[in-house]
């Protein structure tokens, strides 16, 4: 009777729909889109990083080449051979491609024309163990995940650094500090906006944590996010947190509740991105494929 009693009071005050409406609005996929196939003729996709333009760049690891594709037409076509096997990626404000590249074990940067240099390799004289994701601060500063997965590719068998961190370089790309080392795996890494929190996922141990970013680009305080690791991550309009593994693209509040899914019909989803020069379509990359989705929400960046 209260129950009843309560929805008629709201009716009366023209509050239901607006509350259900609210309830609905969460949601970030446009109404009755689904995620489209652009292509499956890929090894595995990893690494999509968005341009000015719209267009995506994105990894075919085990062919170990770039792959471009363009929003205006899109076509695929290969940005670079011989990418020095690079996983996660991100433009920076020169619009370089930054790559964690582990041929080498090394963070590089490459240019418009293809030609490479190599910001970080190493932490206290050791190599790094295997960087895998990254995002560029508003300063310039660089945040880069660093877990240990053995390469075919790799003459070494063992982990080259005594833990699996979260590294932060400067502005100046001339110092490399550990920032984050309480993790099993670290893997997915994104940032807001404003640069106050970071969100990195710790992929073995299941979970996604914020932290307090400091004026220096040293984190502060941790907080478990939610119970759920990923290996690719970004953020929306909204402050939603977009994470993928065998689940496909699952999407988390700021608050860490979750409030869409998006399935994909892949073994596994690995990474996504908002493309498009509006920003208000989700690249997905999965398994030997790629899809786009259209949302009703706009990227972060």
């Amino acid at each position: 009777m209260k129950t009843f009693l309560l929805i008629t009071l709201l009716a009366s005050l023209g509050l239901t729909t607006s509350c259900t409406r609210a309830a609905k609005d969460k949601r970030v996929v446009a109404y009755g889109a689904q995620p489209v196939l652009l292509s499956n003729d890929f090894a595995f996709t990893e690494g999509p990083a968005t341009d000015n333009q719209g267009n995506v760049y994105f990894t075919d690891q085990p062919n170990n080449r770039i792959i471009k594709w363009a929003e205006e037409d899109g076509s695929f076509s290969v940005f670079m051979e011989s990418a020095y096997r690079s996983n996660g990626m991100y433009f920076d404000r020169e619009g370089k491609l930054i790559s964690c590249a582990d041929l080498y074990n090394q963070l590089i940067s490459i240019n418009k024309n293809g030609e490479i240099s190599v910001l970080a390799e190493g932490y206290m004289g050791v190599p790094l163990n295997g960087p895998n994701d990254l995002w560029i601060d508003n300063k310039g500063g660089i945040y880069l995940s660093d877990p240990y997965y053995q390469r075919p590719w790799w003459e070494h068998d063992q982990m080259p650094q005594d833990a699996q961190c979260v590294y932060y370089l400067n502005p100046e790309r001339t110092q490399l500090i550990c920032v984050a080392d309480k993790l099993q795996a670290p893997n997915g890494i994104i940032g807001t906006p404003d640069n106050s929190l970071l969100y990195v996922s710790d992929i073995d141990a299941g979970k996604t944590y914020s932290y307090q970013i400091l004026a220096d680009g040293s984190l502060g305080e941790r907080r478990l996010l939610f119970e759920k690791g990923s290996d690719g991550m970004t953020l929306d309009e909204r402050g939603n947190i977009y994470i993928t593994n065998a689940d496909g693209v699952t999407v988390f509040d700021k608050e860490g509740q979750q409030v869409d899914h998006i399935p994909i019909p892949e073994d596994w989803t690995a990474n996504v991105t908002f493309a498009g020069k509006d920003r208000n379509k989700l690249f997905i990359t999965a398994s030997g494929s790629v899809y786009l989705l259209d949302m009703k929400v706009k990227g972060a960046y």
